[in-house]
């Protein structure tokens, strides 16, 4: 039997109409500004008084997944399902900026700090930097190509399950950043300079990880997958100190890993992406495929919350160290 919705009109019903809304970003300077994506558009809120939008944007031309701001408030980014980012001057109300991936633009972020630097990934598999001053990203890293420099070194075995970026998250330094992919890897970067070098990589769910998410001022990353599982990682005994050569580091850990593997005459495949001291400070079994995830403090005490499948949104408190 269907459930009425009961007492809102006092008149016929003549038209119905529902738009999924795919992300949100409140302003840093305006805690009551909201920006929200539905579809192709862009509507500015003010929550004290939702009745009506403050502003609309129409500038991307397929369904946008992901919306970010930066500091300053002077820059909104779009990322939609063209590859387009649209990059919206809010004082002029005006596109001032049109970047591109070759795929779906899944994540952008501006980095903290920084006004006119951001990072994106697709299912391009591609990650980049960008700098709002130029057309071009300023450093570009593919996922494949990265892993099949590692398999390599493992295995002569083909490559099944493409690293397709779902989401990034930027921690409050500015400098390292943390990717999701569909192969069930976090991958850590480090920015230096006008291009990021891979810190670490590790196994982090069975399934796609659909969201990746750094706390405020510590090195700790959640982790949301199509397993339903929530994870933290304390990733700071491996970032929290700047390394002299990152990418060299990288390249020793994958050259000590194959050396290792030989036994017996043969290379056997082993999994170097298994960090050690890399463990998760707090599994959640959450049982739905993640959304989003999102730390709040509720009441004096922190939670992250976890946008499913489901109509609901699920809190679980969080360790204080």
């Amino acid at each position: 039997m269907a459930v009425k919705w009961n007492g809102g009109h006092s008149s016929s019903v003549l038209c119905l109409s529902a738009e999924d809304v795919s992300s949100v970003v409140f302003s840093a300077r305006r805690p009551s500004t909201l920006y929200t994506s539905h579809g192709e558009s862009i509507s500015v809120l003010d929550v004290r008084s939702l009745r009506e939008p403050l502003q609309r944007f129409h500038v991307n031309e397929e369904e946008i997944n992901c919306l970010a701001l930066n500091d300053t408030d002077g820059f909104l980014a779009a990322a939609d399902d063209s590859g387009a980012i649209k990059v919206v001057d809010l004082e002029s109300e005006k596109v001032s900026w049109s970047l591109k991936h070759s795929n779906i633009c899944s994540s952008v972020a501006f980095r903290p700090q920084r006004p006119q630097s951001l990072l994106s990934c697709g299912l391009d598999m591609q990650v980049m930097l960008w700098n709002l001053q130029k057309a071009r990203p300023l450093w570009t890293m593919n996922l494949q190509d990265c892993d099949m420099e590692e398999e390599s070194l493992q295995s002569a075995g083909q490559f099944f399950n493409p690293p397709l970026a779902h989401s990034l998250s930027i921690a409050s330094c500015g400098n390292i950043f943390g990717c999701g992919a569909q192969d069930g890897k976090v991958r850590i970067f480090r920015v230096t300079g006008v291009r990021f070098e891979r810190e670490l990589e590790f196994q982090a769910h069975s399934l796609g990880v659909s969201q990746v998410l750094f706390m405020p001022e510590v090195y700790w990353l959640f982790s949301g997958g199509n397993d339903g599982k929530v994870l933290l990682w304390d990733i700071s005994s491996n970032v929290g100190k700047q390394q002299k050569s990152p990418a060299k580091s990288l390249h020793r850990r994958k050259a000590q890993a194959a050396a290792s593997s030989r036994k017996d005459g043969k290379l056997n495949k082993v999994a170097s992406n298994e960090h050690p001291g890399v463990v998760p400070k707090l599994s959640i079994e959450h049982g739905e495929k993640v959304n989003w995830l999102l730390c709040a403090e509720i009441k004096g005490s922190r939670r992250v919350l976890v946008a499913d499948q489901t109509s609901s949104v699920s809190a679980y408190p969080l360790p204080e160290s």
